[in-house]
């Protein structure tokens, strides 16, 4: 069992930002240098802005453009299952340290809030993305880099840089940016427990 606290990144350009983040852990080492691990994660609410623009419907409508400030808070939670890969060192080692990968596939259960600087009435015009709360999700394939030093009986220390790379896009009016977004990246630092 493992735990962490993390700094997350969203690298996507138009929905970037920084959050804070917490992962529990659980590897099952199938031999000394491989196993299969399952971890959940959590982070705070990222937060960013675009300028947009919303079209008029009707050719009559004046004006035709409306631009406007969309302030945006994303945060997401997620589930990864895969295979822990040990490059270096094994799952029980006594003194050195380890370097190991991650590669797996997840789940991203994800909430966005917008907030428009102006009111836009959607009756009349055509915003690029809407005002209000909506939850998404994506399949992501996941993929990480981790070194661990034992500490003491069967407590390691371990630092991780994770990578989530969207799979899927299933579309959402509230977010402003769909095509491989989220795209966030994390840098973690823990413990981790052998049973």
């Amino acid at each position: 069992m493992g735990t962490d606290v993390a700094v997350q990144r969203s690298f996507k350009k138009g929905q970037q930002f920084w959050a804070a983040g917490h992962t529990i852990i659980t590897n099952f080492h199938l031999s000394p240098k491989n196993g299969v691990y399952v971890w959940f994660a959590y982070y705070t609410d990222g937060k960013f802005k675009n300028q947009v623009t919303a079209d008029a419907k009707q050719l009559s409508t004046q004006p035709q453009k409306i631009n406007y400030e969309n302030s945006a808070r994303l945060r997401f939670k997620h589930l990864s299952i895969g295979w822990k890969k040990y490059l270096k060192g094994i799952s029980d080692i006594e003194t050195g340290w380890n370097l190991y990968s991650y590669a797996g596939f997840g789940l991203m259960l994800g909430r966005v809030t917008n907030t428009h600087s102006v009111s836009i009435d959607t009756a009349v015009y055509n915003p690029p993305v809407l005002s209000g709360r909506a939850n998404f999700k994506r399949l992501t394939l996941d993929l990480g880099l981790g070194a661990e030093v034992p500490v003491g009986g069967d407590f390691y220390i371990y630092g991780e840089v994770k990578a989530l790379v969207p799979t899927t896009d299933y579309p959402s009016r509230f977010i402003f940016i769909n095509d491989n977004a989220p795209f966030a990246a994390m840098l973690g630092l823990g413990i981790r427990l052998l049973f």
